[in-house]
């Protein structure tokens, strides 16, 4: 229940990508075009973003709506960055962890999001609690479904997964768990973007000058903005955009191979 977004490529300022476009991540926060669940993304809002020569990313976060902080828009228009990732909240169930529940999450050199609310939270997902480790449990930012999706990718991630195998992992172990759950998952490591399409909207956008951007929803009108399809592994880095379909929990059948979306 959120919009989010994700840049690799050229550097840029955060404001071109989030602040300028007529429909940017700042307007979806009151005026979404594509949202499926919820009108308002008012329940707080973040953005990481890359510095040359640092691998870990530097976060802003706040708990209330993007437009209340007058001093994002000027942090967006001079600060830099090779790759972002931003979102604006819609909550799925307040809660007292305010900014600790904004996206984006993040551990090393990795920025999470996801977009969509687990189904039960949070009785249907306390079978998977014994899957982690008691201390990747206690350091959890916040209460919510999205930062318990989180510590179940990193655990992957630390276990030796790569990214698209450990979103992949994840959708599927939580979707088993609970049923009708929405996992539009968003993760970077300042030089890839991968994500899911689990029950809301996907775009990518392959961007003429170099870049990949991928998003909740396109933010301007671009005719080359392309739709993933829902049950869907996308991976891009800054020329190429790579999309997998998904299966379903307990789906015997292989999984088809990775087709090749061409970068326009």
């Amino acid at each position: 229940m959120c919009r989010h977004l994700a840049y690799v490529g050229p550097e840029e300022p955060l404001g071109r990508l989030l602040v300028e476009p007529p429909h940017g991540l700042y307007r979806q926060s009151w005026a979404p075009r594509r949202q499926r669940y919820g009108t308002v993304n008012a329940d707080g809002f973040g953005v990481g973003w890359y510095a040359e020569g640092d691998p870990v990313p530097a976060r802003y976060r706040r708990a209330g709506p993007v437009w209340a902080d007058p001093s994002f828009a000027d942090l967006a228009r001079v600060v830099r960055s090779t790759a972002l990732l931003a979102a604006v909240r819609d909550a799925t169930v307040p809660g007292a962890d305010q900014e600790a529940a904004a996206a984006p999450f993040a551990t090393g050199p990795w920025l999470f999001s996801h977009n969509g609310a687990v189904k039960g939270w949070p009785g249907s997902l306390a079978p998977l609690v014994a899957s982690l480790p008691a201390e990747d449990v206690l350091r959890m930012e916040a209460r919510n479904d999205s930062a318990f999706v989180w510590a179940l990718v990193l655990a992957r991630l630390r276990g030796g997964d790569d990214e698209a195998q450990a979103l992949a992992d994840t959708v599927a172990e939580v979707a088993e768990a609970a049923p009708a759950s929405r996992l539009n998952l968003l993760l970077t490591n300042g030089e890839t973007i991968t994500a899911t399409a689990w029950g809301d909207t996907l775009w990518y956008l392959s961007r003429p000058g170099g870049g990949t951007v991928v998003a909740s929803e396109p933010y301007d009108d671009d005719p080359h903005w392309q739709e993933v399809p829902d049950r869907t592994l996308l991976a891009a880095n800054r020329t190429d955009v790579l999309l997998t379909p998904l299966k379903e929990p307990n789906d015997a059948l292989a999984p088809p191979a990775p087709s090749k979306e061409p970068s326009t």
